[in-house]
């Protein structure tokens, strides 16, 4: 990501996978504005449940950057 504000179309559900590669403060900040209802963080090895939730954004962190995102 260049540092810039934008991250996909800017629409929730839209930007689900623009998020890799940013501070996970950044990211969830982003994706608040962007209009996510919910953002989930998940640590490597962490247990998370697999139901499907329109809105909410899944952000997979490693020492404190988003390897992954998704919608979910």
């Amino acid at each position: 990501m260049s540092g810039s504000d934008t991250v996909g179309s800017g629409a929730a559900g839209a930007d689900a996978e623009g998020y890799a590669g940013l501070r996970v403060e950044r990211a969830r900040e982003l994706a608040r504005r962007h209009g996510w209802a919910s953002v989930r963080v998940l640590e490597p090895g962490e247990l998370m449940t697999m139901e499907y939730r329109e809105g909410r954004l899944n952000l997979a962190v490693r020492d404190g950057v988003v390897e992954r995102s998704w919608e979910g």
